[in-house]
């Protein structure tokens, strides 16, 4: 029976792509780069070393010397550059009362998701949380999920990870974790479909309802 509750953080539980596309504009203009913030949405989610390798062919020195510059904004500033999506917080609350416990498993460095669940009164949701390493946020999505499920003593088959983009897929099939794609993230149309979801939830509700279900068996 389905027991455990995997959920993404960025894009998933919170919107935090203000913070981290003007952070990474940042890291950029540093660089003599400018990029227009909507072309920069990419970032909000997957380890940032990788992505910086990616999309703009740092070699890894470089890329892991952007993120120390991003951080020098994100810390600050781009922390605070963020929100709930709304009905989040009362879904959370459902699924508990409903019977499942419920762990983060997250490319964000582990103290910062930390410190914006518990500045929205959201920390004792989760039974276990587990983020990126805090000096190269480079953990890839199935290291932090495998970390998390251990943590909770959690078996592939009692699991479901919960996140909007490609990378929650990816990491869930890599850990024999079935996923649900939300469609209020940071995916680009289509991605999740073709990374092989195997469900999708457009909207919060339609989370609700699948989530619900499961659990009545």
């Amino acid at each position: 029976m389905l027991q455990y509750l995997l959920f993404d953080f960025d894009g998933t539980l919170f919107d935090t792509v203000e913070g981290i596309t003007k952070s990474i504009r940042y890291a950029l203009n540093k660089r003599g780069i400018d990029a227009q913030l909507e072309s920069l949405r990419c970032f909000a989610g997957p380890p940032l070393v990788d992505k910086f390798m990616e999309v703009y062919g740092f070699d890894r020195e470089d890329a892991e010397q952007a993120v120390r510059d991003f951080r020098e904004r994100y810390r600050p500033i781009g922390i605070n550059e963020c929100r709930v999506f709304p009905g989040v917080k009362d879904l959370l609350g459902e699924l508990r009362e409903a019977g499942y416990t419920l762990g983060i498993a997250t490319s964000k460095p582990q103290p910062m998701a930390e410190e914006l669940l518990r500045r929205e009164g959201m920390l004792a949701l989760f039974d276990a949380i587990v983020g990126s390493r805090e000096t190269n946020n480079n953990s890839t999505k199935a290291d932090v999920l495998r970390a998390v499920m251990e943590e909770l003593g959690a078996a592939a088959s009692d699991s479901l990870m919960i996140g909007d983009t490609k990378y929650d897929v990816a990491g869930a099939k890599l850990c024999g974790v079935g996923c649900v794609g939300v469609g209020w993230g940071y995916a680009e149309s289509g991605e999740l479909e073709a990374a092989g979801a195997e469900f999708l939830a457009p909207d919060l509700d339609a989370l609700r309802e699948l989530l619900l279900r499961f659990r009545r068996g």
